[in-house]
């Protein structure tokens, strides 16, 4: 991973491998997500409009997300790397991505849709509506009960190298409660357990998130 993601790489090649990642782990959510999801293959095997719509959803708002939040991830990754001669990697780097891909997921989100609503006629071309839907949409995602499910995980992929990495190094010469905790743990699984732990917390978070949204604009009606 250090070969592809280095902070003193070119802004394109670092842009081209993160939009390679993206698009490797955004497709096979989506193969999933349309195989089990009665009669959607099908319907999108006649082609004609559902086709289009759906792909025009995956190429405007999925891939941009995805996009966006994995460059995040894996910039701090890299910054991460580059830190090492100083010491471990800071766990710092964690706590700045969690709450920075939350942001980032459901404002993108809010904005696109926004912009959907004019450049598409989505949601009846009705901005306020288009705001109001990614409160629910987000809600929902978590439980891969629609597409935003696709990019929420497909986000994760981003995810994984930095938290990996965090946890490998405070393991290894962290002096901190997690790197006690994972010393702790049998074999060499234990950065791996709490790399996991931090991933599935960042799922909560965004989703426990998007039900205040909720709560707010059910409060402001």
């Amino acid at each position: 991973m250090e070969k592809y993601f280095a902070i003193d790489m070119p802004f394109w090649r670092f842009a081209r491998n993160t939009l390679i990642v993206s698009c490797l782990g955004l497709f096979p959510f989506l193969l999933l997500f349309i195989l089990r999801t009665p009669g959607f293959g099908a319907h999108l095997l006649n082609g004609g409009p559902a086709l289009s719509r759906f792909l025009r959803q995956v190429i405007t708002n999925g891939l941009p997300v995805v996009f966006a939040v994995n460059y995040l991830s894996f910039f701090l990754y890299a910054a991460g790397n580059a830190s090492r001669s100083d010491g471990p990697v800071p766990m710092r780097l964690i706590l700045i991505d969690m709450p920075a891909r939350v942001v980032l997921f459901i404002l993108l989100h809010a904005v696109i849709y926004f912009l959907s609503a004019d450049w598409f006629g989505s949601f009846g071309g009705d901005h306020w509506q288009a705001l109001t839907v990614v409160g629910p949409t987000l809600v929902r995602s978590a439980l891969f009960e629609n597409i935003s499910g696709v990019y929420l995980y497909a986000t994760l992929v981003g995810a994984l190298p930095l938290y990996v990495s965090v946890m490998q190094s405070q393991s290894a010469h962290g002096r901190g409660f997690a790197a006690k905790l994972m010393r702790r743990m049998p074999g060499r699984a234990g950065p791996i357990i709490l790399a996991l732990l931090m991933v599935a917390l960042s799922v909560v978070v965004l989703t426990a998130a998007a039900a205040v949204i909720v709560l707010l604009q059910s409060a402001s009606v």
